[in-house]
């Protein structure tokens, strides 16, 4: 028992805190790329090339008048970082990419004291994709996601506050839905 300790004695003084730390995120990396399991699997066919996406007007009861152009915008931004297509705004590009948003609705999610503590902004937009070059691919579908937020605030402080969280998670979930095959 006394030579292990003297052997492991050496060896702790050697390692320095920075490289315990290296060590064990070398490790995870390591083990997570041994899982096998990825966010971004996107999937798209190699002869597909090009990508339009159309402006997704605004179609709920209540409107949040930025909200079309900021999601427009950041989807296509996403597709052209993440993707290899190009944007293009013509007629006969592979994939058409439309749609609209849906549901912009405020409900209340948690009561306290009998009086509403927190509410919930539920975001739906309904996504159209159409492959020019293989119609079986084309593909309707609805993405949603809820956004709680202090019931004492208003809608238009909470969107103030949740603004950039809101689309981002939904471009994120549109792009999922639309590449991944989630």
């Amino acid at each position: 028992m006394k030579s292990q300790i003297k052997i492991l004695r050496p060896l702790i003084l050697i390692a320095k805190p920075g490289s315990i730390f290296l060590c064990l995120v070398s490790c995870a990396f390591f083990l997570s790329l041994s899982c096998g399991y990825s966010f971004k699997d996107v999937s798209i066919p190699q002869d597909v090339k090009t990508v339009r996406v159309n402006y997704f007007p605004n179609k709920a009861r209540y409107v949040n008048p930025q909200l079309s152009q900021q999601l427009t915008e950041r989807l296509r931004l996403k597709i052209n970082n993440q993707t290899r297509l190009t944007n293009v705004q013509t007629d006969d590009a592979h994939y058409d990419i439309s749609g609209w948003i849906s549901d912009y609705s405020v409900t209340t999610a948690g009561v306290s004291n009998q009086q509403a503590s927190i509410n919930r902004l539920t975001v739906t937009v309904h996504i159209i994709l159409k492959n020019r070059l293989n119609e079986a691919d084309n593909m309707e579908a609805d993405v949603s996601r809820n956004f709680d937020f202090n019931a004492g605030l208003s809608i238009n402080q909470a969107e103030a506050q949740l603004g950039d969280v809101i689309v981002r998670s939904m471009v994120d979930e549109m792009f999922n839905r639309i590449f991944s095959q989630w």
